[in-house]
């Protein structure tokens, strides 16, 4: 007989820097807890997009005996702060703060998660740690940190041509310059603080190199059939010849991080459940 997983149990996390919101997916009742995920969200509205295809997972590991713990990180989601008040350090002392809840509850090894801009985190977390993650999982990594902001800050472009606001002198090196000033920019509904931008625009997937850990890189690609891009096969091959106990799987699907609705995407669950064992 086939039994449900219990819910997701909601609850608040008291932190230095206030409460955050978190989720724990307790693994199957029939099931011996053999390990927990701590998931790191993506940034702004990618988060909310992602958080159907993030539930089926936590649901999906969870049915495997593994649990899932997901924090909304400070400023983010259900947590208290705003988010022109957060920071990288910030961040990874959430990440530190769930950590901890998991060791003072069970006694399993811990691994993690990252979503795009949150696989970053991930890693940065995980270099600077002394606790040894066996397991990281990514999908769909940032590789280019200067890239990645340079497509934020276009949106604040593309919403001024929408609302034919008259300033026309404005454009993505004037708001690199207004970060470096010290000053933050509202962009699409996000009040974005100069030292998480800067921080942001310094990042770099290859140099997030961790050595005791496997990584498992999910590549999200549009078509069966294709491979790396240039940008991510120089970080893999850079990872591999560091000695990055590293496993690149490609899954054809769409970007549900970004798709106008709400997307799923069970290839990519079906191959990420398949890290763990049933």
């Amino acid at each position: 007989m086939r039994t449900e997983n219990p819910p997701a149990e909601p609850f608040f996390l008291r932190t230095e820097h206030g409460e955050r919101f978190c989720l724990y997916y307790p693994p199957s009742p029939n099931k011996s807890m053999q390990g927990m995920f701590i998931y790191i969200h993506p940034f702004a509205e990618e988060m909310n997009k992602s958080r159907r295809m993030i539930a089926l997972q936590a649901r999906a590991f969870a049915s495997k005996g593994v649990g899932v713990f997901q924090i909304d990180l400070f400023g983010c989601g259900d947590s208290q702060g705003n988010f022109t008040d957060a920071s990288w350090h910030i961040w990874k002392k959430d990440i530190s703060a769930a950590k901890h809840w998991i060791e003072s509850h069970v006694d399993v090894p811990i691994y993690l998660w990252g979503l795009r801009l949150g696989a970053l985190l991930a890693l940065d977390f995980a270099k600077e740690s002394e606790y040894v993650f066996k397991k990281i999982v990514v999908w769909q990594p940032i590789i280019n940190g200067h890239t990645f902001l340079t497509q934020f800050l276009r949106l604040k472009l593309a919403s001024q041509m929408i609302s034919r606001e008259s300033d026309t002198t404005i454009n993505v090196q004037t708001m690199r310059n207004i970060f470096l000033s010290g000053a933050s920019l509202e962009i699409a509904g996000y009040e974005l603080s100069s030292e998480l931008a800067c921080k942001i625009d310094n990042l770099r997937l290859s140099e997030l190199m961790i050595a005791q850990s496997h990584i498992h890189w999910f590549a999200i690609t549009s078509g069966a059939g294709q491979t790396l891009s240039p940008a991510e096969m120089g970080v893999e091959n850079l990872w591999k010849q560091s000695g990055v106990n590293l496993d690149i799987h490609l899954i054809s699907c769409q970007p549900f991080w970004a798709t106008q609705e709400i997307t799923e995407c069970h290839e990519l669950i079906s191959a990420t459940s398949k890290l763990v064992a049933d």
